[in-house]
C-alpha cells in the first residue's frame, strides 16, 4: 500500500494497542477514533474482545462507521444495558474515552469548566465516568493536546478518579494508554507520572512540554510505530470505508 498513513490512522493504530493482552473483555471505544481502534484491535491482535454494534447486540466482527446493511452484521448474542453494567462492575470492561480535562494525577473532567457552582462552560455532567474509573481500566484519546486539556493543578471537576485516590477503587483502576495528536503516553512513570512513550511524525519533545500544563517524564522520544499495511487496509476498507476518520484532524 503506497499511500502514507494519515495522523488519524496513526492514532487509530496506536490506540488499538490499548487492548493488547486484554483477552475476553468488553471493549468500548467512545468516539470515532477510539471506536475504530477497538475494532482494529479485535481484527488483529485480540480477536477475543467482546464488542457491541453500538446498540444491543454482541458482534463477532466490528461494524463499519456510517450507514450499513445490518443484514451483514455477525451477531453473537443480545447485549442489554444491564449486561453491560454486569461487565462494568465486574471489571471486565476497558473503555477508551475523551475527557475535556486531565491532570497530573490522571483525574478527568467532562462536567464543567471553571467554578462548579458558576461554571464558564457547562458540559455533559459526570455521566458514567465515576463508575467506569472506579470499576475497570480505561484509556484516553485526546485530539488536541494543549494546556487547556492537560491542565495545571487539578481538573475543575473530578468526573473520573485518578491515581491520587486509586485506593478507593475496587482494585481494577488503571489508565493504560493515552494517545493524542502529539504522541503516545501512559501513567506508568515513577509515582504514576505521565510519561512520553513516542512522538508522532513531525512532533518534538518541546511541543509536548509546551502543550502540557504539568511535568511529563520523557521515557522515549522515538517515532510512533506506523500502521502496518494490514492495519491500513482494515481501517480504509473494512472499519471506515467512508473516511469519517479524516474529519478529526481536518485531513
Amino acid at each position: 500500500m503506497s499511500d502514507s498513513p494519515s495522523l488519524a490512522e496513526i492514532c487509530i493504530s496506536a490506540s488499538s494497542k490499548a487492548w493488547h493482552g486484554d483477552g475476553e473483555i468488553l471493549a468500548t471505544g467512545i468516539g470515532l477514533i477510539p471506536r475504530i481502534a477497538a475494532g482494529l484491535a479485535k481484527l488483529t491482535h485480540n480477536p477475543d474482545l467482546m464488542m457491541t454494534d453500538g446498540e444491543t447486540y454482541l458482534i463477532s466482527r466490528p461494524v463499519p462507521m456510517g450507514k450499513r446493511d445490518v443484514s451483514n452484521d455477525q451477531v453473537e448474542g443480545y447485549m442489554s444495558y444491564s449486561r453491560v453494567f454486569e461487565n462494568l462492575w465486574g471489571g471486565k470492561r476497558h473503555a477508551m474515552v475523551t475527557p475535556t480535562q486531565i491532570d497530573s494525577f490522571g483525574q478527568t473532567n467532562i462536567s464543567a469548566i471553571g467554578d462548579y457552582n458558576s461554571p464558564k462552560v457547562q458540559l455533559l455532567g459526570v455521566r458514567g465516568f465515576p463508575g467506569n474509573f472506579i470499576n475497570h481500566k480505561n484509556s484516553i484519546f485526546i485530539p488536541n493536546h494543549s494546556v487547556k486539556t492537560f491542565v495545571e493543578g487539578e481538573v475543575d471537576m473530578v468526573s473520573g478518579m485518578g491515581f491520587k485516590n486509586k485506593d478507593l477503587s475496587n482494585g481494577k483502576f488503571e489508565i493504560k494508554l493515552v494517545v493524542t495528536n502529539l504522541g503516545v503516553f501512559d501513567f506508568s512513570g515513577e509515582n504514576n507520572n505521565l510519561q512520553l512513550l513516542s512522538l508522532h511524525p513531525g512532533v518534538n519533545v518541546d511541543d509536548v512540554v509546551t502543550n502540557t500544563g504539568f511535568d511529563v517524564l520523557i521515557k522515549s522520544d522515538e517515532i510512533t510505530s506506523m500502521p502496518s499495511n494490514e492495519e491500513l487496509t482494515l481501517i480504509r476498507e473494512v472499519l471506515d470505508p467512508q473516511g469519517f476518520r479524516n474529519s478529526i484532524f481536518g485531513e
